[in-house]
């Protein structure tokens, strides 16, 4: 797909990041920066969720990072509802702001220890919806609710939630803005077997419920399989494929995307 307004939210259109190098030259700002994204163009469109999928070092949580305002491209552009958003996160609009949120990796470096998760989600719902006292307590309980964790958790802290609850009040913060594009990186990495089922599993009811967007970052082909509408495979910071699940997963295969299936564990499986 390129750049369908009617189908697309987000695209990307041979963006390219680069981080400076390690040498003495790079550090004063005299040597080259090393490439971690080049040329990648992709739409994710309204209410499906697009896998990005690929090794560490692919260049997948650069592509985010990149979306949500947190990197600026070198090159190309990244436009959401067709208007260029190619600026720091500290110069976007508040509406731009909202529509796009981002669940990180890891909910024990992005929720703060010493606030409870009423205060967490409170401060989400006021920084963008500016409602009163009352009104704020009655959205963070059906944020709660969203996630599938009752009104009491509200009075607990971070430390006395296991990591499934930790992060569904990640995924909660995100919701607070009622956003269109979430962007899921990683997200179910340190998380058991388990637990990764019922995240899955709420993030396609909330998807259905809410219409939501959702880029799904992740190096597990096994959850992909079962969540994506499409996928898009990335390799050393380029684009090697791109294409609906169920022909993803049909051969022939990507010689690299054969590489990636290989590496997916289950009993009896052989890829040809």
């Amino acid at each position: 797909m390129n750049g369908d307004d009617a189908l697309s939210i987000l695209s990307l259109s041979q963006v390219e990041i680069a981080y400076p190098g390690t040498s003495l030259l790079s550090v004063l700002g005299l040597g080259k920066r090393a490439a971690a994204v080049r040329g990648v163009s992709f739409d994710l469109r309204r209410g499906e969720t697009l896998a990005l999928v690929g090794e560490s070092g692919s260049g997948k949580s650069t592509i985010a990072r990149a979306i949500c305002g947190l990197i600026t491209p070198r090159g190309g552009t990244i436009t959401y509802e067709g208007t260029n958003i190619d600026v720091p996160i500290g110069r976007r609009s508040r509406a731009l702001k909202r529509d796009l949120q981002i669940v990180f990796q890891n909910p024990d470096a992005s929720l703060n220890p010493r606030h409870s998760v009423g205060f967490i989600l409170g401060q989400a719902v006021r920084a963008f919806h500016g409602l009163d006292p009352a009104a704020v307590r009655k959205m963070v309980e059906t944020l709660l609710s969203d996630v599938k964790l009752s009104a009491n958790y509200a009075s607990r802290y971070p430390r006395q939630l296991s990591g499934g609850e930790r992060q569904r009040v990640a995924i909660a913060r995100a919701l607070a803005a009622r956003p269109k594009v979430l962007v899921c990186d990683e997200i179910l990495s340190a998380l058991d077997v388990s637990v990764q089922a019922e995240i899955i599993e709420l993030l396609r009811s909330l998807q259905k419920q809410q219409n939501i967007s959702v880029l799904f970052i992740s190096h597990d082909l096994a959850v992909v399989k079962w969540l994506a509408d499409r996928v898009a495979v990335l390799r050393h910071g380029e684009l090697c494929e791109i294409g609906n699940t169920e022909e993803l997963f049909s051969p022939p295969f990507h010689i690299y995307t054969k590489e990636l299936l290989n590496a997916v564990p289950e009993i009896g499986k052989r890829i040809t």
